[in-house]
């Protein structure tokens, strides 16, 4: 199997107004991503508020993302569950839509108990056929191993090949794993938006997964970084900040407001709970696009001059 690497963007799940799934929206998020020049998608994930979907409908977008993307890219398919049993089914179902391999958290229920989590995951390769990425994140979403933990773990079980590390700090895990996991893990990539990227590719990191709305200045950034113009790279990294730092706060609604702004959505419904954009927050959002304008290539943001590419 071919290492993944690069800008691998996690594709949210679009609704209707009223809440229900709107598959022509998520197909255009996700034809803007590959057209933004991703390395591969990852879905679901948490910016997919995958835990507000059933698994009829997680089953069901997994297999639409399979015909959209005809092979084109890599496809990530996040087989994270409450059971064993549907996490199977979720990888099984990535697996025939031509996933590369099925990112799945640490089960809280197996916290503390090594010999339980290995025996899940080796399970879980072996039942679904598809390789596995750990996807080490802190609670509540996951358990957060410790560097020594997911090194045992990766060597346990030859199914995880590679490890998505979320658990701060993020780019001193990186590193231990990078030096210590050998050939038992063949990529770790880093997580948390992209908001520390710059350090865990200095670190070993191999991509990262961040959330989609600005996509092309996530491509550019890490060209830039295999290029050796670090330079140019950490200035696209700095001016992101401010947009990541709201990002942090308000999550999949303001990666919805800003694909929204870009004529990419027709709703910006979302179903998972959180804090919601006031009047200010759409003025602030405003500015820090405007700011990152001369990035983004399409000339849909409200009230912005015309666009020009990265």
């Amino acid at each position: 199997m071919a290492v993944l690497q690069g800008v691998f963007p996690i594709l949210p799940t679009i609704f209707d107004a009223h809440g229900a799934l709107d598959e022509r929206g998520t197909e255009a998020v996700f034809e803007y991503i590959l057209a933004a020049g991703a390395a591969g998608v990852v879905f679901p994930g948490l910016a997919s508020e995958y835990d507000m979907l059933s698994l009829e409908e997680r089953l069901h977008l997994t297999a639409c993302i399979g015909r959209w993307n005809r092979g084109r890219v890599p496809f990530i398919v996040g087989a994270s569950a409450k059971t064993l049993e549907d996490a199977v089914r979720l990888a099984r179902a990535g697996g025939e839509a031509g996933a590369e391999a099925a990112m799945v958290l640490t089960p809280h229920a197996l916290a503390g108990d090594a010999a339980a989590m290995a025996a899940f995951f080796a399970r879980l390769g072996s039942e679904s056929g598809v390789a596995v990425m750990l996807q080490n994140a802190p609670a509540p979403m996951g358990v957060g191993l410790g560097v020594d933990e997911v090194v045992a773990l990766t060597a346990q079980v030859p199914a995880i090949a590679y490890v998505k590390e979320e658990t701060m700090p993020s780019g001193h895990r990186i590193t231990a794993l990078s030096e210590r996991a050998g050939d038992s893990v063949q990529a770790v990539f880093g997580g948390a938006g992209a908001r520390y990227v710059l350090d865990e590719l200095a670190r070993g990191a191999v991509g990262t997964m961040p959330a989609c709305e600005i996509t092309e200045v996530h491509v550019a950034m890490l060209a830039a970084w295999a290029d050796g113009d670090r330079d140019r790279a950490r200035d696209l990294f700095e001016r992101t900040l401010p947009l990541l730092s709201m990002q942090a706060v308000f999550r999949w609604r303001l990666t919805k407001a800003i694909l929204l702004r870009r004529g990419l959505i027709g709703s910006d419904h979302v179903r998972a709970p959180g804090p919601s954009l006031d009047r200010h927050d759409q003025q602030e959002l405003t500015i820090l696009l405007d700011r990152i304008g001369d990035l983004l290539p399409m000339d849909t943001v409200p009230g912005q001059a015309t666009r020009h590419s990265a």
